[in-house]
């Protein structure tokens, strides 16, 4: 892992790696792939499992390199209006309590100043970030990445996909605010931002929709993808749990392919969905390699990857039973060809036994790989799952079209 990172080889390994995917593995993957029961899924498209394909080598490369892509706060507030930038102040010291405040404590992390990005109404006229209106409901979205990289900026690579998602949303909410947390690294990379960095700034976000706009809690939903799924439930957690006065829990929450165990405690069976859908998705290395555990540790004892439920919610080797009340509803969209699917299988029944089982929609797209709501090639799944969310939300506030 990282062998690469260092110039001249970076350069070298990553020439070399475009060169042998376009003249390579890409002939390859067509070939071995031109009869539909050779694919990973017969359903599958010719071009669908050679993006799968390409995706595992992106994944590889990432790991081989440290060419994780981030954003760069200062250079996007340069063009605000056109991004629908904002900055977001520091969580007060009065609202980070309870194991989250402890653990901050022993990492050494402290709230700071982060950012964010509008979608949808009025940004690009220098008018977003204005007040919630009466009753408006808004997305507060959260990216993936691995906690290690990934951006909410519209003009990084999610940014169209964040914007295709509020546009399927457009009949029940005119806006989406999405944070830009801080990302989390460990040796041989620099050490920054452990657990808890990314829940303080996903508490802050929560508090600049709630008391600098004026949006009702209620009126807001919570949704991420991948980590930022994961992210999303803490969240929700926290907000549950410390039942702080200024910030009610949210009124719903949408978790999109939700990495829930960071520990990798589901897959050391041969029948685990890591083993069976290893070459239907692309998440081994980022999740075998143990770089995100040990960014989020930090200081925290090695052993707490497998036994902090605010690190690994789904983890085997933890009795969660009574951690989860009181969600507001929640609904949890996977794959069946994801490598992370008995762990989301796992939080579903652990969140239908400790809050309300009838607030618990659980999705399983059978062909769907990781996060496909959050890429452009896995369809009809995609469009399918996006239009069937407008529907589950309306449902919760009344709107169902």
């Amino acid at each position: 892992m990282f062998e690469f990172r260092h110039q001249p080889l970076k350069t070298v390994y990553f020439l070399y790696s475009v060169v042998s995917i376009l003249f390579i593995r890409l002939p390859y993957w067509v070939l071995s792939s031109l009869v539909p029961s050779w694919r990973p899924r017969t359903s599958w498209t010719l071009s669908r499992t050679v993006s799968v394909y390409g995706m595992q080598s992106v994944v590889d490369i990432i790991f081989a390199t440290g060419l994780f892509v981030g954003d760069d706060a200062e250079k996007s507030a340069k063009s605000a209006d056109k991004l629908g930038f904002v900055w977001i102040d520091p969580l007060p010291t009065t609202l980070l309590t309870g194991e989250i405040a402890s653990a901050a404590r022993t990492n050494n992390v402290v709230s700071t100043r982060t950012h964010g990005y509008w979608y949808g109404k009025n940004v690009g006229s220098g008018a977003h970030g204005q007040k919630a209106s009466p009753d408006e409901r808004v997305l507060y979205f959260l990216h993936g990445g691995g906690y290690i990289m990934g951006t909410a900026c519209p003009a990084g690579p999610s940014g169209p996909v964040i914007a295709d998602l509020v546009k399927h949303c457009s009949a029940i909410l005119d806006r989406a605010f999405c944070l830009d947390y801080r990302l989390s690294s460990s040796a041989p990379l620099k050490v920054a931002n452990p657990f808890p960095a990314a829940i303080i700034d996903a508490v802050a976000g929560y508090r600049y929709l709630v008391e600098n706009l004026g949006f009702q809690a209620r009126n807001i939903i919570v949704c991420g993808d991948s980590a930022g799924g994961h992210l999303a439930f803490s969240l929700v957690r926290y907000l549950t749990t410390e039942s702080l006065p200024s910030l009610p829990p949210p009124g719903a929450a949408v978790l999109l392919s939700p990495t829930v165990d960071w520990a990798c405690t589901h897959d050391q069976s041969p029948t685990s969905s890591m083993t069976v859908n290893a070459r239907s998705d692309f998440v081994k290395t980022i999740l075998h390699s143990g770089f995100t555990a040990r960014s989020l540790l930090g200081s925290l004892p090695r052993e707490e990857i497998e036994t902090n439920a605010w690190l690994s919610p789904s983890s085997l080797r933890i009795d969660t039973h009574g951690l989860f009340p009181h969600f507001p509803p929640t609904c949890i969209v996977v794959g069946g060809a994801e490598q992370t699917l008995d762990p989301m299988k796992t939080l579903r029944d652990r969140l239908a036994v400790d809050s309300d089982a009838s607030h618990v929609t659980y999705w399983e797209y059978p062909d769907a790989a990781h996060d496909f709501l959050m890429t452009s090639f896995q369809e009809p799944e995609k469009t399918e799952a996006s239009k069937a969310l407008v529907q589950w939300i309306g449902g919760i506030y009344g709107t169902v079209s």
